[in-house]
């Protein structure tokens, strides 16, 4: 059954792609003032026919990359640190010495991207956790750049879990707890709309992965078994997992969540950035040669029917997300699945366009 709830709007959605046998979908479309559209449909947990919810949170993987960003840029108002700083004035690390922050946040540190899948931990474990023993196991074994800094865009997870190293030294507080305080209760979002914990009560929708697919037979080859659950009809269920690094994909959230902190992003008075600190989130970075590149500080740069928009994609073990802002719009919105494989891109552009003209 879908849930709809829309502000003088007439349009309906195609949810029927997410019967109720089915994982879900959560869509947010916002403008500065006011939820626009946002309806949920299909199952947050298929072998007790519980219906997804507008509150049911997910975990959103790299759409927290952009929570980092922001996270430092405020640091930069508090000059506690500046783009240009060296990351290792503040931490230790065997790349380039010459790395930036600004690099680190444009990926063209050159810091290598080994597959993350296996960089998680069950929820039941988390208790006996030691982040800084798993950072030290992944940058030994990856312990080189790829590229000088600055010479080219190259994604790197590393880079960004390195940024949340870099803001517990330079806020002096642990990164988890400097977002809550500082991103997410100033925007009176709760931890039961969004947080870095798994969601101990109903509100946390199960992950899936579909059964007949490649990922399924490849399952064992990038994800450790322990991760794997029973099969719910057509859909594997994928236990809750922790990411290794919070600063890099660790926050878990609803649509509605994401959609507030876009809201404040696209709002006259920000209560989380200075007017001149958004513009540059928003700024198209370049190489050391003067190049542009298809990233801003925390952003990825599309076009859809011409118009400029800026965006996030998360996935991972069972979920899949995805956020945009389009600024000559004053539009925003988030789609959000509880499978692990889905064209977020295709989905979100084809759900937004139906608004452009409204």
């Amino acid at each position: 059954m879908a849930i709809c709830h829309c502000m003088e709007r007439t349009i309906k959605l195609p949810f029927d792609l997410s019967p109720d046998d089915a994982p879900g979908l959560q869509y947010v479309l916002v403008d500065k003032d006011h939820t626009i559209y946002e309806q949920s449909s299909g199952s947050a947990d298929i072998v007790n026919r519980t219906p997804l919810s507008l509150k049911h949170t997910m975990a959103a993987f790299s759409m927290t990359k952009t929570i980092t960003a922001i996270a430092i840029l405020q640091l930069t108002q508090k000059q506690k640190l500046n783009l240009d700083d060296r990351a290792s004035q503040f931490i230790e690390h065997p790349y380039h010495q010459q790395i930036s922050i600004r690099q680190l946040l444009n990926h063209t540190s050159g810091i290598p991207n080994p597959i993350p899948l296996k960089w998680v931990h069950l929820a039941e474990d988390h208790k006996n956790f030691n982040e800084q023993a798993a950072l030290a196991q992944v940058l030994e074994s990856n312990h080189e750049n790829v590229t000088a800094p600055g010479e080219k865009y190259a994604y790197s997870n590393i880079g960004y879990w390195l940024l949340g190293m870099v803001i517990e030294a330079a806020a002096q507080q642990d990164y988890s707890e400097y977002v809550r305080k500082c991103i997410f209760q100033p925007l009176k979002l709760a931890p039961g709309d969004i947080d870095f914990a798994v969601a101990e009560d109903a509100t946390r929708a199960k992950g899936y992965l579909a059964k007949y697919s490649l990922l399924n037979v490849a399952k064992y080859f990038v994800m450790d078994k322990a991760v794997w659950g029973k099969y719910e009809g057509n859909w594997l269920h994928v236990k809750d997992v922790y990411v290794n690094g919070p600063s890099f994909g660790g926050a878990i959230g609803s649509a509605k969540a994401f959609s507030r902190i876009l809201q404040d992003l696209l709002s006259d008075q920000s209560v989380l950035l200075s007017r001149d600190t958004r513009h540059i989130l928003y700024e198209r970075q370049k190489t050391n040669l003067g190049k542009y590149i298809e990233m801003t500080l925390a952003w990825h740069v599309g076009i859809l029917d011409g118009i400029e928009y800026f965006y996030k994609e998360g996935g991972g073990a069972g979920f899949h997300s995805e956020m945009r802002v389009y600024p000559s719009k004053g539009l925003a919105s988030v789609v959000m699945t509880n499978r692990t494989s889905f064209n977020s891109r295709s989905h979100l552009s084809n759900f937004d366009k139906m608004f452009f003209n409204t």
